[in-house]
């Protein structure tokens, strides 16, 4: 199978889905009122709510949502053959994700840029804002934690990356001052802030970085080094282990500041520079797969699966997240995009055309790790990569970096350079989710403490704290960290079920309008089904393998999962009774 034939059916699948399906959602279904006044008129602040041009705001969207998972998903998901992961990201993006991100984005416009979690109170009922606000804190837990891990062994495996990664930070910085403080136009200093950290990445390649072992968690490099021949698997391992968590806990102090500063500091010039990044990242991609064309070696379907690998039914659907759908993409549409669009209309051009930008980066990670990845380590060390589950969940990353590298190297781009590069991107879209993760879970925590009339959970420093915390003890409190990966079946499984309920929403609201409904609820109960039963799977295993952590988290996702659908189907009840009545009374 050539990787040029998978790469342009994708593409047309995905230009088909936009230009056909989508465009029949828009009139057919939400029925887009180009003369709306959208809550970015009807509530301009300057601040929050704040009219965008489209494009402008397409970017800000798609960075904000396009973070690790759709890499680190399919990376993972190859394990049960290309065609399982091919045929869900592009069917799930046309059919699900980008139906759930178009659906959370207008249904908020429509209610004055309230969020997902607002929504489920008006819509649903008093209790099931509680029990949504609840699932969707433990959904952040798992996205910090995990990406945290995920930057953590990026860092491990690519010293040369920690010089651009942290350059940039401070070239973010210096952005937003020039834009915020002198008024300066955004796009020339975020083109200049582009071409000053592809200059950080050709400097990393002379100054490695390695974060010495300052935790005592492991002996240190320097008496690894002395002991020579006498250095065991173990001790390399816990070395490893040591700095993975050395990094974890230096990436939660960075999240803390990042996450109580202005926005307009850090963040939002990280988003410009970074859509930017993004965008020539995919470009190279693509014209390394035109011209170096290599061949999918992965199997289309695996029938020889290790022994340690789950079925891909149902796992497949809640290992490849963001890729096909993805809960959070309802947070970042209905508590910041929602405020800033300009028109209706655009809502279909940003939510849909969104996460078909997701589902194309996805779709990347495919091609980079059943073809790209075997130009270096050949078919019996791509067979070898993935001859078990666990080398597959921890090796994700690697996998990609390395395809990438070969396919960037096909362009022209040194080798060397080319990894640093790939790592540069993957970590620099997981710390972005992360800035934005914590920044929400902290809202969360104080939208709670709110509830409860809790003072402290509502001051923004113990907030934070809190959010940070717990996400850094869950990160390292499964083997410091070297387990890490083991959260990722639970952050997908509650990543789908987030985007099931906020479907289940967008279908209420839908069924009140007395429209067709098809469109959201088979979607709906789909995920619903598969995330269920891969709950039940998971909390099976957790049982089994003695992970008491993770069953408690899951557990506690479990419970809350269940009431909140009987809380749903009660609300079901009601608007069937309701609009039974209607449709009686001639209405």
């Amino acid at each position: 199978m050539s990787a040029i034939a998978l790469l342009v059916v994708g593409l047309l699948a995905f230009l088909t889905g936009y230009h056909v399906y989508s465009r029949y959602i828009s009139t057919r279904i939400y029925q887009l009122d180009p003369d709306f006044v959208t809550p970015a008129h009807e509530l301009e602040d300057g601040v929050d709510y704040v009219p965008t041009n489209r494009h402008v705001l397409f970017g800000h969207h798609f960075t904000s949502v396009a973070g690790a998972a759709p890499i680190v998903g399919p990376a993972i998901a190859v394990i049960w053959g290309w065609l399982p992961a091919f045929l869900w990201v592009t069917l799930g993006t046309i059919f699900a994700g980008a139906v759930h991100d178009f659906g959370t984005l207008w249904i908020s416009v429509r209610h004055r840029g309230q969020s997902i979690g607002t929504l489920t109170e008006r819509i649903v009922g008093d209790r099931a804002r509680v029990l949504f606000l609840l699932i969707i804190f433990f959904l952040l837990l798992l996205v910090n934690a995990v990406f945290a891990v995920v930057i953590a062994n990026l860092f491990v495996a690519n010293p040369g990356a920690v010089l651009p990664v942290w350059g940039s930070l401070l070239v973010a910085v210096i952005v937003g001052l020039l834009i915020y403080r002198t008024r300066v136009g955004i796009l020339w200093p975020s083109l200049g802030a582009l071409a000053i950290l592809y200059v950080l990445i050709w400097l990393g390649q002379y100054v490695p970085f390695t974060l010495p072992d300052v935790f005592g968690f492991a002996p240190s490099a320097a008496q690894l080094e002395a002991a020579a021949g006498d250095v065991t698997a173990a001790q390399a391992a816990a070395h490893v282990d040591g700095m993975r968590a050395g990094w974890v806990i230096a990436l939660f102090v960075y999240a803390f500041f990042a996450s109580v500063l202005p926005v307009w500091v850090l963040l939002q010039p990280r988003d410009y520079v970074n859509s930017h990044q993004l965008f020539v990242a995919l470009g190279i991609i693509f014209l390394g797969v035109l011209i170096v064309n290599p061949e999918v070696v992965a199997p289309a379907v695996n029938t020889t699966l290790p022994a340690d690998a789950p079925s891909w039914f149902p796992l497949l659907f809640i290992t490849i997240a963001c890729g096909a759908i993805s809960g959070f993409h309802g947070l970042v549409a209905s508590g910041t995009s929602a405020k800033q669009l300009n028109k209706e209309t655009d809502a279909r051009y940003v939510g849909y055309g969104g996460m078909i930008g997701e589902g194309t980066l996805a779709l990347t990670s495919i091609l980079a790790t059943t073809a790209g990845f075997a130009l270096v380590v050949g078919v019996d060390g791509w067979h070898q990569h993935y001859g078990t589950w666990a080398q597959a969940s921890s090796g994700a990353t690697t996998a990609f970096v390395n395809g990438v590298g070969v396919l960037a190297e096909g362009v022209g781009i040194p080798r060397q350079v080319a990894v640093i590069f790939a790592a540069v991107v993957v970590i620099s879209f997981a710390a972005t989710t992360m800035d934005t993760g914590v920044r929400l879970q902290r809202y969360i925590i104080s939208e709670l403490g709110a509830q409860y009339q809790v003072k402290a959970a509502q001051n923004r420093w113990l907030a934070t704290l809190v959010a940070v915390a717990s996400c850094a003890v869950l990160a390292l409190g499964i083997d410091r960290g070297a387990g890490g990966m083991r959260l990722w079946p639970l952050f997908g499984t509650t990543n789908q079920l987030t985007g099931a309920l906020s479907l289940l929403v967008v279908t209420l609201f839908l069924l009140s309008l007395k429209r067709k409904i098809w469109v959201t609820a088979i979607p709906m109960i789909f995920l619903l089904f598969m995330t269920t039963w891969a709950m039940v799977l998971n909390l099976i295993r957790y049982y089994s393998d003695s992970q008491a952590v993770l069953l408690a988290v899951g557990g506690a996702i479990f419970v809350l999962e269940l009431w909140l659908i009987l809380e749903a189907a009660r609300a079901v009840r009601r608007a069937l009774t309701r609009r039974g009545e209607g449709a009686g009374n001639g209405c």
